[in-house]
């Protein structure tokens, strides 16, 4: 019966498939589809937003600038390098191949030759002067924006592409940086003890996954250096009159957590020292930090309890990844219910003014959602998604700039981890704006539909377990700048495949699969298959 549903999905060449009454196997193709049909527009939008600020990009140096207004004339690490730059790669890397392996490339070959200035530590480069915008070297400046450019910046692309030449340069920039500092006490800033917590909070991120990658020691040692300064009585930041629970300052408290979860997989003698401070840190949050809906506020004093900024966080995912994360290594039920209240109540904050109506908060609250959600799966949060991508999209001007500054760059980042959801992973080669590829998991089937105005052919390619297979990570715990997982195959596994074209029909192995399926499609037909894992 299946098999006469593809032959009636692939000879329609309407855009929506209609039925009276759907079975479930035709309301899982049709649900594909929609999916496709919204990652074909993230990922249109993300090609214009690349291509918008390349027209902004100087014509010296080839390098964007900060912002498309008064900064117009600098390019810096902490804002163009870390929060733009990086997502104009990746866009490039999903769905602009010779883009990706050119014009990428030779704007990051180009940063590290100019912009380096203690060792491989890039400082602020001025397009006017031709030279750097400082006449002299400012340490705090260059390792708090060497901090933001390899965490916010490098860290994703790593996370997604594996060992790349941004992950040479991420290595590079990171071993240099520990020449520099080890545990930093002296950066002060307008977030109170911020940007202080925020590096060591980022170097603590940063440091737990390059220890995974590499095997090096050196990198848990340095960690380690950082926990030891902050889980003790005198640092635990609720022994803070301050505390920020949104960017800027939250860092810290994930990246404790992943600390944690580094210690409990390698050392159990160092994991007993921590838990019992750690511990003590997340209740008090759980205590003071948030409203009644579970969210986090902006600041506290964690000492008296008072709400400094009520605002609420729109990294509030990015703190509760933390939650989670200890909750996969203790089975700490609290922290779970903390996310579970969270994410149960998110539908309360529908079109919500997270930054003042920037489309960076939506960003940063949209994959808040998306990575919890990727672990506690429930209807209410897809819908609350979909419903808040649409907002963010409509911010998007006509000519594919969103607002103009470095914060655009979290705009294609959310977009792209939302694409990866509604494709599961997949991917194309060549891609093309034309072709609609989409697709749902139920259970340990796949199913997916490809759709093209015009006749296409190339191969489609499936995810992997990339936590494991790519940075040696043995938990897949949840965490700021990753792109989660959604369905993805093992090289050893096999799979039928199920579809009308009898070319590509039949057996596959999960390294057929991770190599990519040769497929032609004729223009204005859906072609819809079923993976099953054996």
């Amino acid at each position: 019966m299946w098999r006469l549903t593809f032959y009636l999905l692939v000879m329609l060449s309407a855009s929506v498939i209609s039925c009276v009454q759907e079975t479930p196997i035709e309301t899982d193709f049709s649900e594909a589809l929609k999916n496709g049909k919204l990652a074909n527009e993230g990922y249109i939008r993300c090609i214009a937003y690349r291509d918008a600020w390349l027209k902004h990009a100087d014509t010296e140096t080839g390098l964007i600038p900060r912002n498309l207004s008064s900064s117009k004339d600098i390019w810096n690490a902490q804002d163009a390098a870390a929060d733009n730059y990086p997502f104009m790669v990746l866009t490039s890397a999903i769905l602009d191949e010779e883009m990706y392996h050119g014009l990428m490339l030779d704007m990051l070959n180009t940063e590290k030759e100019l912009t380096s200035r203690v060792n491989s530590l890039p400082d602020t480069w001025s397009f006017s002067k031709n030279n750097f915008w400082n006449d002299t070297t400012n340490m705090d400046q260059i390792v708090f924006g060497s901090s933001e450019y390899i965490k916010d910046g490098l860290l994703p692309l790593m996370e997604y592409l594996g060992r790349t030449p941004w992950n040479d340069r991420m290595l590079e920039m990171l071993d240099d940086l520990n020449k520099q500092v080890d545990v930093v006490t002296s950066i002060q800033g307008k977030y109170g003890r911020a940007p202080l917590d925020e590096v060591n909070g980022e170097l603590l991120q940063v440091l737990s996954r390059v220890y995974w990658l590499t095997g090096d020691k050196k990198y848990m040692d340095w960690a380690l250096k950082i926990g030891d300064f902050y889980l003790s009585e005198e640092k635990l930041p609720t022994n803070q009159e301050y505390l920020r629970l949104r960017d800027h300052g939250c860092e810290i408290i994930s990246g404790l957590c992943e600390l944690y979860v580094m210690t409990s997989l390698t050392d159990e003698v160092k994991k007993q020292e921590y838990k019992s401070p750690l511990y003590q840190m997340l209740d008090r949050i759980l205590e003071v930090g948030r409203n009644d809906k579970g969210m986090f506020y902006n600041a506290i004093n964690p000492i008296t309890g008072e709400v400094i900024e009520n605002q609420i966080a729109d990294t509030w995912g990015y703190t509760l990844n933390g939650y989670y994360s200890v909750y996969l290594i203790d089975g700490t039920e609290r922290y779970n219910e903390a996310v579970l209240m969270a994410l149960a109540n998110i539908s309360h904050y529908k079109n919500y003014p997270w930054e003042g109506e920037s489309a960076d908060g939506y960003a940063d609250a949209i994959e808040s959602a998306l990575n919890l959600y990727n672990r506690v799966s429930s209807d209410p949060v897809a819908k609350w998604i979909d419903s808040e991508m649409l907002v963010m999209w409509g911010k998007q001007q006509d000519s594919g700039i969103i607002e103009g500054w470095h914060g655009d760059g979290n705009f294609a980042r959310t977009t792209i981890m939302y694409c990866l959801w509604k494709t599961q992973g997949m991917k194309i080669q060549p891609w093309r704006e034309d072709v609609i590829f989409g697709a749902v998991r139920k259970d340990n089937r796949l199913f997916f539909v490809l759709k093209s105005e015009k006749e296409w052919s190339g191969k489609i390619q499936f995810d992997i377990e990339r936590h494991n297979k790519v940075l040696y990570m043995p938990l897949d715990y949840p965490r700021i700048n990753q792109f989660p997982e959604w369905f993805t195959v093992e090289e050893s596994n096999s799979y039928t495949l199920n579809g009308i074209s009898n070319k590509i029909s039949g057996q596959y192995s999960g390294e057929d699969l991770i190599k990519g399926i040769e497929l032609e499609i004729d223009k204005g037909k859906i072609y819809a298959f079923e993976l099953i894992i054996n």
